[in-house]
């Protein structure tokens, strides 16, 4: 067994994020974990972004051809490359992490249209997009109010552009459909907002609510690793 993370949008260095679960989960259960490199955020083809919601689809499927089993855990966007990705035979359990487990046909940008404080974001005037209006203090205070200075500034440093067709298309598949999954909300956070997080963890198998901002993988990785070890105990 081992573990893919997706990470969200607009970032990139997906195993920076998911670092600090990955270690405590390969103490405490012997499992590795790797991030999938997304060609929408530039991270396959240096200095340049490439592909929207299918070639990061298609990134998830080449690392899933390559294990015999898995756990997927998808966070924010994550969850829709997921669903684009479609059913994979050595799936075995999917983790959402304030995410999104979206109906075929859905976009990203569709489904985080009906926030009433959507998070700022720009057209580049290059096929891409940007966060717009925030600096390293005011990204930490919104996505990672409970992670130290030294972290916010570290996780700004990783805030990227990313091709446009990654909020613009709509999915062609629903790939969470049939698999057992757990879905984290994250009570404190301060992007996506509880109630939509709420909606979509009513499609998962099972749901908890953790009192943690948006990127509790890095602020409180001894939770999710309970998670995880909670959902392997179903299996």
């Amino acid at each position: 067994m081992e573990l893919i993370f997706v990470h969200g949008a607009l970032v990139r260095d997906g195993q920076w994020w998911w670092q600090p679960t990955a270690e405590l989960l390969l103490a405490r259960t012997g499992i590795r974990s790797r991030a999938v490199a997304l060609p929408s955020c530039g991270e396959t083809t240096p200095d340049q972004v490439a592909g929207g919601l299918a070639a990061d689809a298609a990134a998830l499927r080449q690392e899933l051809d390559g294990v015999d089993e898995a756990i997927v855990v998808g966070h924010s966007y994550g969850g829709t490359v997921i669903a684009e990705a479609g059913s994979h035979p050595a799936v075995r359990h999917l983790l959402y992490v304030s995410s999104y487990l979206p109906d075929t046909g859905q976009s990203q940008g569709a489904i985080m249209g009906g926030e009433t404080d959507p998070v700022s974001i720009g057209d580049n005037g290059d096929g891409t997009l940007g966060v717009t209006g925030y600096d390293a203090a005011s990204f930490g205070a919104r996505f990672l109010q409970d992670a130290d200075e030294t972290t916010q500034r570290e996780a700004w440093s990783r805030v990227t552009a990313q091709a446009a067709g990654a909020f613009m298309t709509p999915t062609t598949a629903a790939g969470w459909q049939g698999v057992d999954s757990t879905y984290i909300v994250c009570g404190d956070d301060r992007s996506t907002s509880v109630g939509l997080q709420r909606f979509h963890a009513s499609r998962a198998t099972r749901s908890v609510e953790l009192p943690t901002g948006h990127h509790p993988f890095i602020t409180r990785p001894d939770l999710v690793v309970e998670q995880l070890q909670a959902m392997l105990a179903q299996a």
